[in-house]
Order: C-alpha cells, then structure tokens, then sequence
C-alpha cells in the first residue's frame, strides 16, 4: 500500500468512525478499562519497586546479619535449641578478626524488651525495647541521626550510661524540644541523651522510631536476664562485594564457633537484600495477576470490539457494494475495517494509559512509592491495542472485503 493510499484508508476509517460517536465511545471505554487496570496496577507495583530499591540503604543495605539461628526457625535442619546462644568472647572475636578491606562489623543484642523509659513525669509505655549497641551499630543499620552523636569507641569500652532514642520515643519524652544533653531514666537508672535517630517511618519491621540504644558494656553490666544472644552485622563496601564478604564471614564464623569440618553450621547467615528480593517477588506476583486480570478484560473488549465491527459490516453493505463497484479492491476495503477496529483500540487504549498512569501512581503514592511512568508497560500496553485491534478486526474486515457487489448492492 502506498502513501496516498494509505492515507485515504485512514480518512476514510476516519469518517466511518465519526459517523457512529456512541458506538466508538463505548467501544473505546470497554477497551480503556482493561488497558487502565493493566497500567495503574502495573504502574504502582513498579513505582514501590523503584522506590524500594533507591530507598534500601534505610534498612541497612549490603548488610549481612549473623545469628544463632534464623528467628528461631529449622536451619539446616537443625532445632534452634541444638544452636548455642552466640557469646560475647565469640562476638568480640568475630569483629576483631573480621578484616575484610572496608567492611564495619557491629555487634549487638536485645538488653531489654519490657523496659519504661521517664523524663520527669511523663514515662513511656513500659514495654519499650532496648538495645545494646556498640559504635559500627549505626552505620551498619542504616541509621541516620536527627540530632546529637553516634556512641564512639571510648562511649562502648568505657561502658558509659549514654542513650540514643529513636524519634517516636524522643517526641513521648520531650515532644518538641532537644533532647540532646539531657537526662532521663531507664528502669530506674539514669542515662545521658547524646543522640536522636531520624525518622524512619512507620514499617513495623524496620522501625527504629521506638525504642532506645544504649552502650554495650554498660548494659551488659546493668541489665541482667540470662546469657545473653548477641547478634553480628557485617557492612560490606558494595553491593557487589557482598558475596565476597558473606563468604569470608561464614568461614571465619565457623572458625570462632570452633566447628570441626563435618559439624554442621549451628549459626545463621542472613543477607539483607533477602527482605527486598522478598517483598520484590511478592509484587512480582501482583504484576502477573494485574497482566491476567487486565488481559481476561481486554479479550472480551476483542469479542465486543469484533460484534460491533460484524454489525457495522451489515449495516454498511450497500456502502461496500458502491465501493467495489467503482473499483475498490478486497484489499482495499479489508483495509479500511482493519484501520477503523485499530483507530477504535488505540482512542481506548492512550486513555486507558493516560488514566491507569494517574491512578497507579496515587496509589503507589499512598502506600509509600514514588512518581513513576512506566514506559516498558505504556509500549507494551500500546502493541496489546494493536493487536486486539487487528484480533478484532480482522474477520470482520474480511467478511466485507469477500461480499459480492451485486448482492451488496441489492441489500436493504
């Protein structure tokens, strides 16, 4: 088909199509509905993708975590019991041998979980957690300070009644004031505030808005409950080191655990990137079942799109037969009904982008993620309104093309 006559289908699939504005309204309508539902939820799964990727540095990335077992769970098919509690002694050892080129290692542990935090006459609710930390904890983390100072090395060995609060216990105890410098009790005793950490947000399992950190030592001397079950964070420099790092880490843990080569692992080796990679998957699986759900719809939009295009044959026979007899060809007229169920998908289809854009992105904004527009999904939206155009138009576009024109033109 050459240029000119590629342009007098087009005008003519044109005016076809404005002749009949409510039977292109609804049909387009159907179509944008799918197209709106396949791009908003796509556009939102997306949106909290990007946003948890440039975000993760908060919860601690390229971190690896080192406990005696994974959340008490089977760790190769051991029984969390049979995994010894890990020591102070093994802890200090692993960090002090631990001595990967610009790796930080942190230990801690949870010194309290019931503990009642007070400034003056206002108190805490007592079952605020306490942590004991040392002066990597921070970094390794992923925390920020909003105010004050991270515990140095002198603060941890000296074992000095310091405290760090997060910013939802801060604004309990001072509301709006600094409570850098200032003193509050912890069970009793009292404590010097030297830093508050930023806000972090409301996620239940990486908040660091509650609670409060306080120096290793001095909690291991001031806070009893049984042996306690330290826990080890190694920071690696990258993302890309991170392997690296994991392995030097598993065989020096082996090592300071005193494990002969055919004992089995009795610790845990925890990689942070595993909660993304999770929550990752999990909207993997939101993707699909938007691409289903969207993909059922715009079928029967084909199969409503294809009765509409069949009705629009019959109603136009006359037309055609007029057409064919001052010398239009099958190609010709096949053409023209192929051009007017493609024009209808893509009117459907840019608002059905335009609208699931808008829409997946107020939702990714309400539950945490950032603008997006996903061009992968409006491209891939655009060649599925081809395509269902094409699906759509295609018999009905060769059932005019093979009408007789005498018979056509006879029909009333």
């Amino acid at each position: 088909m050459n240029q000119r006559a590629f342009k007098e289908t087009i005008s003519l699939s044109w005016t076809a199509i404005k002749a009949s504005p409510l039977r292109t309204v609804l049909t387009s309508l159907i179509i944008s509905f799918g197209i709106m539902a396949l791009v908003g939820i796509l556009s939102a799964t997306d949106a909290l993708k990007q946003s948890l990727e440039s975000n993760f540095t908060s919860l601690g990335a390229n971190t690896l975590t080192i406990r005696n077992s994974q959340g008490g769970f089977f760790v190769n098919n051991a029984d969390y019991r049979q995994n010894p509690e890990i020591t102070y002694r093994e802890a200090l050892a692993f960090k002090k041998r631990m001595d990967y080129p610009g790796s930080k290692t942190s230990l801690t542990y949870i010194a309290s979980r019931t503990a009642k935090l007070s400034n003056d006459n206002v108190s805490t609710n007592p079952n605020t957690q306490i942590v004991a930390t040392d002066e990597n904890y921070m970094y390794t983390g992923g925390f920020e300070l909003a105010e004050g100072r991270n515990f140095n090395l002198d603060d941890v060995y000296s074992g000095r009644n310091y405290t760090i609060l997060g910013s939802e216990t801060k604004t309990t105890l001072f509301d709006q004031e600094s409570a850098v410098g200032k003193n509050i009790r912890i069970k009793g005793k009292p404590y010097l505030v030297v830093g508050v950490l930023a806000e972090k947000g409301s996620s239940g399992m990486f908040s660091g808005d509650r609670g409060a950190w306080v120096t290793m030592n001095y909690a291991r001397a001031n806070f009893s409950g049984g042996q306690p079950n330290y826990i080890l964070s190694i920071n690696a420099p990258n993302a890309e080191t991170l392997e690296a790092v994991q392995g030097q880490s598993f065989s020096l843990m082996r090592s300071v655990r005193k494990l002969v080569p055919k004992e089995r692992d009795n610790f845990s080796i925890t990689r942070s990137d595993n909660v993304a990679k999770s929550l990752i998957e999990n909207l993997d699986m939101v993707t699909s079942g938007a691409f289903i759900i969207g993909s059922i719809t715009l079928l029967g939009a084909s199969i409503a799109l294809m009765n509409i295009m069949l009705v629009s044959v019959t109603e136009r026979t006359k037309e055609i037969g007029t057409r064919k007899a001052i010398g239009a060809t099958k190609r010709a007229i096949s053409a023209q009904f192929l051009g007017e169920a493609v024009m209808i998908t893509q009117l459907g289809g840019w608002t059905g982008i335009i609208f699931g854009i808008i829409i997946g992105n107020v939702v990714a904004n309400q539950i945490g993620g950032n603008f997006f527009i996903p061009w992968t999904w409006i491209t891939v939206a655009f060649f599925i309104s081809v395509g269902v155009g094409i699906l759509a138009g295609w018999y009905p576009a060769k059932k005019a093309a093979d009408l007789d024109p005498v018979e056509a033109l006879r029909y009333e």
